[in-house]
């Protein structure tokens, strides 16, 4: 355990699980991603290097990361990271904190610190005080990829061409339902599509998406949307308090003809997560947010979308020093 200051900082271990889950239910940017039991459903591909942060002996911030070589990263099996901490940490705070953290890596080799920071509308309050530490510290913005983010509190317009959509699917008398069963929309839609047009995986196989919604059933929801009983697209969400996330949609090869997938999304922003703060369709980018698929990020932006960016730091461990006499 290193100490700075009044801090001490420690590497995670199985002995905290219950210490690290409990402080993640209450700060206020973190989200059920950041639960143990969500990091370490694929343990064996990441080395984690973890970190927890103390005041005395009252534990005021973790950083989720995993380490490769002499760098740390937000955990790369996961979404978004930063560095979580409560409400009542204030700024200076922080600042000694993410000091504490940079001083700590660069003590036990790490030369580099890559933060994928959280984007601003998950948090449950402002939290941009890492931002500010980043800047102190020089990080150098590396990545930036762009949300497309419907505000469901705010009036949002939806375009002609998805209300078509939906018009269709009605007229084809499609059926939407909720299911707590992954294996039809994964085996029929989702693994085909991702494997006929961009020659991928899911990042979740079906093992791994059935763990995760056993540990986390009200967070990760399945809509699926059927033609005389057989299914012809679905989405899968991550939802958070703020957020509904559009984790998956895919459609089968008929979805522009059927209206199916703009009928899933019709039906979710104007009714099933009507009273959630925002629903995120997640990223259009490619190449380290260098190029956009234009395709993708337009029928977001046609169902009310607008965008958040989301950054990704890089930071030499031994800035740490330009942390110091900060404060006037």
């Amino acid at each position: 355990m290193e100490i700075v200051k009044n801090y001490s900082v420690k590497k995670y271990q199985k002995s905290d699980y219950l210490a690290w889950n409990a402080f993640i239910g209450q700060a206020k940017n973190a989200t059920f991603l950041f639960h143990r039991d969500f990091m370490e459903y694929h343990e064996d591909r990441f080395e984690d290097f973890s970190l927890l942060i103390y005041n005395e002996q009252k534990l005021v911030a973790v950083l989720p990361t995993n380490r490769v070589g002499d760098t740390v990263y937000s955990h790369q099996g996961l979404t978004y990271g930063g560095l979580v901490y409560g409400q009542k940490l204030k700024l200076t705070h922080v600042l000694e904190v993410f000091r504490s953290v940079l001083a700590f890596l660069n003590k036990k080799g790490i030369l580099q610190l890559q933060i994928n920071l959280l984007p601003s509308f998950y948090a449950i309050a402002h939290s941009e005080e890492i931002n500010y530490a980043l800047f102190l510290a020089q990080a150098k913005l590396f990545r930036r990829d762009t949300c497309a983010v419907i505000d469901l509190q705010k009036k949002f317009l939806i375009a002609k061409g998805r209300m078509q959509g939906v018009a269709k699917a009605r007229n084809n008398n499609l059926v939407i339902k909720e299911e707590g069963a992954f294996d039809a929309f994964w085996n029929e839609i989702l693994i085909p599509n991702l494997s006929e047009n961009y020659q991928v995986k899911p990042v979740h196989s079906l093992e791994e998406i059935q763990y995760l919604h056993q540990k986390f059933p009200s967070n990760i929801r399945q809509f699926n949307v059927y033609h005389e009983n057989k299914i012809v697209a679905g989405t899968t969400i991550f939802e958070t308090k703020n957020v509904a996330h559009a984790q998956y949609i895919s459609g089968n090869f008929d979805k522009s003809t059927l209206g199916s997938v703009d009928f899933v999304y019709y039906n979710l922003v104007t009714k099933v997560f009507k009273n959630k703060a925002y629903l995120d369709f997640g990223i259009s980018n490619l190449n380290q947010g260098r190029n956009l698929n234009q395709g993708l990020s337009y029928w977001k932006e046609s169902f009310g979308a607008n965008i958040v960016v989301q950054d990704f730091y890089e930071v030499s461990t031994a800035n740490f020093y330009y942390l110091d006499n900060i404060i006037v």
